[in-house]
């Protein structure tokens, strides 16, 4: 039982240790610094609002969802 104690904390130190490695390699690399720039490089200024664009290879556009009814079924 002790064994099994060991390597669940010892499995917690490893996982505690990684993760904030990986939180100071993101810092150094300068991944927090324009959080907001990655927002807006999704959307083109011509892309119409409220209008979907997406297009599916090989469906019919009368298959495609419904933007107006997204999972409101009642």
């Amino acid at each position: 039982m002790t064994l099994i104690y060991g390597l669940i904390w010892g499995s917690w130190v490893v996982f505690g240790i990684a993760t904030v490695w990986a939180f100071a390699w993101a810092v150094r690399s300068g991944q927090f610094r324009q959080v907001s720039k990655g927002s807006k490089v999704l959307f083109d200024e011509d892309e119409p609002v409220g209008e979907m664009t997406d297009a599916f290879p090989d469906v019919p556009d009368d298959q495609l969802p419904d933007p107006d009814n997204e999972g409101n079924d009642g």
